[in-house]
């Protein structure tokens, strides 16, 4: 935690999303020291891990347990209570009456929570189209929110080798595409996802440190009103790698 924090302060980085999944002490006490270092902190939750069937969805009991998380949070400090997996899973059929579903748990969130910011993770693909299989539609779910995190990572667009090689590209086009959604939703922002390494295929160190920078760049062009990195191992040094040679 000492690196991340000093790396953070040596590249402006204002904030840290942490996984909330239960109550400890040692978690505690690293967030009021996060805190206490200037940086922001935002809890994240998974909802429905890998996806919810409907009737994970509709199961209020599920939502108040992990509204307790998300009180809990609260309690130490987070500036933004940040969702994910909020969504069905990927295999069930597409309707548009999934994203309605989907919409009640965030308006339920979002009237809990509230002030403290409400964050919620949304497919890439989400940005492009509804995402009428998983239940997301930024354009109705806009209203219950205070901020989207699309994860716009090129490894998980098809065609993947296309997308990959075109990491500015695919994420500028999908920044810009769900801003075009949200024109009508101007308090809505967004902090754009970004991969610290290529999910699917192996980047040298110099070719992942342009990746990064390519992904930044678009994120910034596009409008995005910040961006968050994600790295399946916590291993962030090659974020500081790109932004020290920005």
């Amino acid at each position: 935690m000492a690196y991340l924090i000093s790396q953070a302060k040596k590249f402006n980085i204002d904030t840290f999303v942490i996984d909330v999944n239960g109550q400890s002490k040692s978690y505690a006490a690293s967030v009021k020291n996060v805190i206490q270092n200037g940086i922001h902190y935002v809890a994240r939750i998974v909802i429905f891990p890998h996806g919810g069937t409907h009737a994970q969805v509709t199961d209020k009991s599920i939502w108040q347990r992990r509204l307790n998380l998300a009180k809990y949070a609260e309690n130490l400090g987070a500036s933004a209570i940040q969702l994910d997996y909020i969504r069905y899973r990927s295999e069930n059929p597409a309707s548009p009456e999934k994203a309605k579903n989907i919409l009640k748990v965030v308006q339920y969130f979002k009237k809990e929570v509230s002030p403290t910011l409400l964050q919620m993770d949304i497919f890439g693909i989400s940005t492009l189209r509804p995402a009428h299989t998983i239940g997301q539609d930024p354009a109705s779910l806009a209203v219950a929110v205070n901020a989207f995190c699309p994860m716009v990572y090129p490894s998980h667009y098809e065609p993947f080798v296309f997308h990959s090689n075109r990491p500015y590209e695919t994420v500028f086009n999908s920044v810009a595409s769900l801003k075009k959604i949200l024109q009508n939703h101007p308090g809505v922002a967004i902090y754009a996802y970004i991969e610290a390494y290529n999910y699917r295929f192996f980047l040298s160190p110099t070719k992942r440190t342009q990746y990064i920078k390519a992904e930044i760049k678009a994120a910034h062009d596009a409008g995005a009103n910040g961006w968050y990195v994600w790295s399946a191992t916590n291993h962030y040094a090659p974020l500081f790698q790109a932004l020290a040679t920005r």
